[in-house]
């Protein structure tokens, strides 16, 4: 059994070759652009684990692997022309550096890519991780659609947040397992049990990635802090201020929404800890993590061969610092 970073290794070997051809440049450019940036390369190497949670890695693996990689980086690409990114990995975004035109068409190159390689697999695998890329695909888009919607609605609730973030961003966790598992044969209960392992540990990993936003350092996490309260945009912290904060407080939050001098991030972030929402982050992504424990238990596996996974899940939460 390899762990988390040995597999990462593995797996930026196999994917560093040219996925596109040349020509037109200023579309391909874009693209490779973006695979450059680097990355945890996180999504893939979860496919590869849940593949190898049950058998020896095979060879469809990897090219699922890849295509997961592809529709990832397709979806950051469109994320960040509509969130208007400057930076990306610490680095200019796709749109920033080229052209929104550019970067649109770069991102969707990308995910018919993508469905190239998982039409490259064993026929009996192609159909059902086509149908699971198709699935998680649709997700992704109403989480980013739920996502805009929350920017211009001030009566955002908790739960409707955890439920745009479980689409935006848990599903492909979870789905990037479970497609590693369906090419292993796994059992249905195992996967299901698997994607939820893969669920509350993307929920965790996106309570975690707001926290990082308002108190992380920028040079480790790679964004500029504070990114999110100068974009407005709906947090687990500002979601849970809203809701727990007093009437003072809200209403000083509110008035920030709609200012935009220097000092607004301070400002927001001193409303954040006076509500006590940067505790609650934590306190939050520390469930969804013991949940996901729970789930990974329940796999019908020899307990040795979880031992990557737990410490995965231990490593991708250690990013705070």
């Amino acid at each position: 059994m390899k762990r988390f970073q040995e597999l990462s290794h593995a797996f930026l070997k196999y994917f560093d070759t040219d996925h596109f051809p040349r020509q037109p440049a200023g579309l391909y450019d874009a693209a490779s652009y973006m695979l450059e940036a680097g990355g945890k390369r996180v999504r893939p190497v979860l496919c590869l684990m849940g593949n190898e949670l049950f058998t020896d890695i095979h060879a469809d693996a990897w090219k699922t692997a890849t295509a997961i990689e592809l529709f990832h980086n397709f979806t950051l690409i469109h994320d960040d022309i509509m969130d208007k990114a400057p930076l990306r990995r610490g680095n200019a975004t796709v749109h920033a550096r080229y052209n929104e035109s550019s970067a649109l068409l770069a991102g969707d190159v990308m995910l018919l890519k993508a469905y190239e390689y998982l039409n490259a697999t064993g026929s009996r695998h192609a159909q059902m991780l086509i149908g699971q890329l198709n699935e998680v695909g649709r997700q992704v888009c109403e989480g980013q659609q739920m996502d805009m919607d929350f920017e211009n609605n001030p009566s955002v609730t908790l739960t409707g947040y955890l439920h745009m973030i479980e689409l935006k961003t848990a599903v492909l966790l979870a789905a990037s397992l479970r497609m590693g598992a369906i090419i292993a044969g796994a059992g249905e209960e195992d996967q299901k049990n698997l994607y939820a392992f893969g669920k509350n540990l993307g929920l965790a990993f996106q309570v975690q990635d707001d926290w990082l936003d308002a108190f992380g350092d920028p040079e480790k996490f790679g964004k500029k802090t504070g990114g999110d309260i100068i974009r407005n945009k709906k947090t687990f912290l500002l979601v849970k201020a809203l809701e727990s904060g007093h009437a003072q407080q809200k209403k000083e939050i509110l008035q920030l929404l709609d200012y935009s001098g220097p000092d607004k991030v301070e400002e927001m972030l001193q409303l954040f800890r006076a509500c006590a929402v940067d505790a609650a982050a934590q306190t939050a992504q520390q469930h969804y993590f013991d949940q996901a424990m729970v789930d990974l238990e329940r796999i019908r596996i020899d307990s040795g061969r979880k031992i990557p996974l737990h410490e995965m899940a231990v490593y991708l939460m250690q990013r705070n610092t």
